[in-house]
């Protein structure tokens, strides 16, 4: 089928009602957890060929986050679509009032290449549970992964409640001529921009989940060695093609040296000392992201890594001392395994080398300081993130993630997810057996304008 068919038919599908029951998405989830477990090695294979991902990381990152999401939503649906009764006014008497969840309908997602698995199925999870029809487009970058989609999706759905369309620009710029319910789109900001200009013309609801430059600030009160274990792990995860990664470290100017020994140290432990031979460390999408990462390295402020095989797309973990803020690596999201180094003289200087700068998808902190983190998680603007530990506040279904300001708009996971994917109604239910005349006209005075008034004050 063409764009146009899938589209036409998935509207038919949904105004048939067919994807309301509970009963029918409880079953459409429990289909998706078992072909996800019936095809984990193609998955694995697939994260191997397209991003060189060992099976270990390609389940902790990807596939296991999946059926975690898959879980929680079967364990809490019944919950999730139930009318939620909220207290009336006393002027509304007699009536009753409730919000409801009921899906968008006809669903865009588009996915990124850099966790081609998880961010396809996670929110095509909560888009299910939400009772949508949905169209994936996974992205051309991962073509292994893609087609690992495709035959799960296929596997478990019939076209005209959930189809996979594959390739490249052409079918992104067709999509997103097309008018869809609501559209998820996880990618680059540049490319967000795009999508968003888009959906603004036909008026249709969207959430970007784009990216940025994420701070990791160490203060002097840190424990150094745990941060160093803590901050290497976030970084180079996927080979640093992780969006909510460690752009940068800016800490102590007092701790900078033992910092960054201690780090360089922790590189050598998790990644041994001949990275690019370690078959569990990963391996750049392609030739052109592999070259833009290695034009921002500067050679003169390295001082661990800066290795590079162009056969393998494979670069070692990267440590850059002495950056500056205008220097290139600073220029843009790094989104690959170089580590800038910046410091600051006093605590206090955080938040003003940090107030002009696009808002992160995820801020880091390292400090044993409870006053210091209060003020850092109240006073400047990110999406999300950690104190004394990266990346690991995005895998868990009880809290929302998603960016703001340049980093993004909305947030998905969990009950987050749900209310995402889903148009909250709001409704009162008015009984007919009383019907009070205070509202209408002609108005009066006396009596009624003093009940109007004790109702409303």
């Amino acid at each position: 089928m063409n764009i146009d068919e899938i589209i036409k038919k998935q509207r038919t599908f949904f105004i048939s009602g067919a994807t309301l029951p509970v009963k029918f998405r409880r079953a459409m989830l429990e289909g998706l957890y078992l072909s996800v477990k019936k095809h984990e090695k193609e998955i694995a294979n697939a994260l191997k060929a397209d991003l060189g991902k060992s099976e270990y990381e390609g389940f902790m990152c990807e596939t296991g986050l999946v059926l975690s999401e898959i879980s929680y939503m079967l364990k809490n649906l019944n919950k999730f679509t139930s009318k939620r009764r909220v207290r009336t006014p006393l002027a509304q008497f007699p009536s009753s009032s409730y919000t409801l969840a009921v899906p968008y309908g006809n669903v865009l997602i588009m996915s990124p290449w850099n966790y081609p698995i998880l961010l396809t199925l996670q929110p095509l999870v909560t888009a299910i549970a939400a009772g949508n029809t949905a169209v994936v487009k996974p992205s051309a970058y991962s073509p292994e992964s893609s087609k690992v989609i495709e035959k799960i999706i296929k596997s478990c759905f019939p076209p005209e409640y959930v189809s996979v369309v594959l390739g490249g620009r052409r079918e992104n710029a067709e999509l997103l001529d097309k008018k869809f319910d609501f559209v998820f789109f996880t990618g680059s900001t540049s490319v967000g921009r795009e999508v968003l200009r888009h959906t603004a013309e036909t008026l249709t609801p969207a959430v970007l989940e784009l990216g940025g430059k994420s701070p990791c600030i160490v203060d002097e009160s840190a424990k150094i060695k745990l941060a160093a274990k803590r901050i290497v792990f976030g970084k180079f995860l996927n080979c640093g093609q992780t969006c909510v990664a460690p752009d940068y470290v800016l800490c102590d100017a007092k701790i900078k040296d033992e910092l960054v020994s201690e780090i360089c140290k922790e590189i050598k432990n998790q990644y041994t000392g001949e990275p690019l031979k370690n078959q569990s460390y990963g391996k750049i999408i392609n030739e052109k992201h592999f070259d833009r990462i290695l034009g921002l390295i500067d050679a003169e402020k390295t001082v661990f890594g800066g290795v590079s095989d162009r056969e393998t797309l494979k670069i070692s973990p990267t440590v850059m001392t002495d950056v500056k803020w205008d220097d290139p690596v600073m220029g843009q999201e790094i989104f690959g395994p170089v580590l800038p180094i910046l410091t600051y003289d006093k605590f206090s200087d955080v938040f003003r080398l940090l107030a002009d700068k696009p808002k992160p998808l995820a801020l880091y902190l390292f400090t044993e300081s409870k006053k210091r983190a209060e003020a850092v998680t109240s006073r400047i603007s990110y999406g999300g993130g950690c104190i004394n530990d990266t990346v690991i506040h995005l895998a868990t279904s009880e809290m929302g993630f998603g960016g703001v300001g340049e980093s993004g708009m909305g947030s998905y996971h969990g009950k987050v997810g749900f209310d995402t994917f889903s148009h909250i109604k709001s409704i009162v239910d008015k009984k007919t057996w009383l019907d009070l005349p205070i509202r209408y006209q002609p108005y009066k005075k006396g009596f009624y304008e003093k009940a109007v008034r004790f109702f409303l004050k």
